[in-house]
C-alpha cells in the first residue's frame, strides 16, 4: 500500500461517513421504527450491499488493469469527474439533511433486509464503488486486488461503525442532524474534500 495515499483515504472516507446519505438515513429511520437493535441491523444491512458492490468492482477492475493498464489512467479521469461532481453537489445541497422520506422508510419491516436491498439497488453505490476506490489504489504498490480488499475493509468496517452508531443512538442523532448549522457544516466539509480529491487525481501523473 502506498502510506500516504492510504491516509487520505482513511480521511476521505471518514468524512464521507459523518456526512448523512441514505444508508445513514435508513439506519436512522429504523432505529426511531423499532429501536437500537433495529438501527444496528439496517446498518449491517447496508454494509453488507455494500462488500458485494466492493467485491464486484474489485474482481473487475483488478482485472483490467492487469489486462490493459493504460485504461487505469481513463478510470482514474471517470472517477476524478464523479468525485468533483460529489463536492459540488454537496456544497450546492449543504443545507439539505434530513427529509420528507424518513417518515416512509421508517415503515420497513425486516431491517438487515431492507436495509440489504436498498444499497444494493442504488445504482450510485455501484457507481460510487467504481469511481471511488480506484483513486487510492497505487498500481506500483503491490497486489492490486489485496489494495481493494483492504480498502474496501476498512470502508466497510467504518460505515458499521458510523451507521450502526447512529441506528443505536437514533432518538437523539434525528435532534443533532435536524440542525442547519451541523447538516450545512458537515455538507461543506465533504464538499470541499470532494472537490479538492477530485481536483488532485485528474492532475496526477
Amino acid at each position: 500500500m502506498n502510506g500516504p495515499l492510504f491516509t487520505t483515504y482513511l480521511i476521505t472516507i471518514t468524512v464521507l461517513m459523518l456526512t448523512p446519505g441514505p444508508d445513514m438515513l435508513f439506519a436512522l429511520a429504523s432505529g426511531l421504527k423499532g429501536g437500537p437493535r433495529a438501527g444496528f441491523r439496517a446498518a449491517l444491512g447496508a454494509a453488507s450491499g455494500e462488500i458485494i458492490h466492493i467485491s464486484a468492482s474489485a474482481a473487475g477492475l483488478a482485472a483490467l488493469f492487469r489486462a490493459a493498464p493504460p485504461l487505469f489512467d481513463l478510470v482514474r479521469l471517470i472517477g476524478a469527474g464523479y468525485l468533483v461532481t460529489l463536492g459540488i453537489r454537496a456544497l450546492h445541497h449543504r443545507n439539505h439533511g434530513l427529509g420528507g422520506k424518513l417518515e416512509e422508510e421508517s415503515r420497513f419491516d425486516h431491517p438487515y433486509g431492507r436495509g440489504l436491498l436498498t444499497n444494493l439497488l442504488n445504482p450510485k453505490m455501484a457507481l460510487f464503488s467504481i469511481a471511488f476506490l480506484p483513486q487510492f489504489v497505487d498500481p506500483h504498490a503491490g497486489n492490486i486486488a489485496l489494495q481493494f480488499l483492504v480498502l474496501g475493509t476498512c470502508f466497510v468496517v467504518l460505515e458499521i461503525a458510523v451507521d450502526g452508531t447512529v441506528g443505536l443512538l437514533a432518538g437523539r442523532l434525528k435532534r443533532v442532524f435536524s440542525s442547519t448549522r451541523i447538516r450545512r457544516d458537515l455538507n461543506v466539509g465533504a464538499g470541499v474534500i470532494f472537490l479538492g480529491l477530485g481536483a488532485k487525481v485528474a492532475l496526477a501523473r
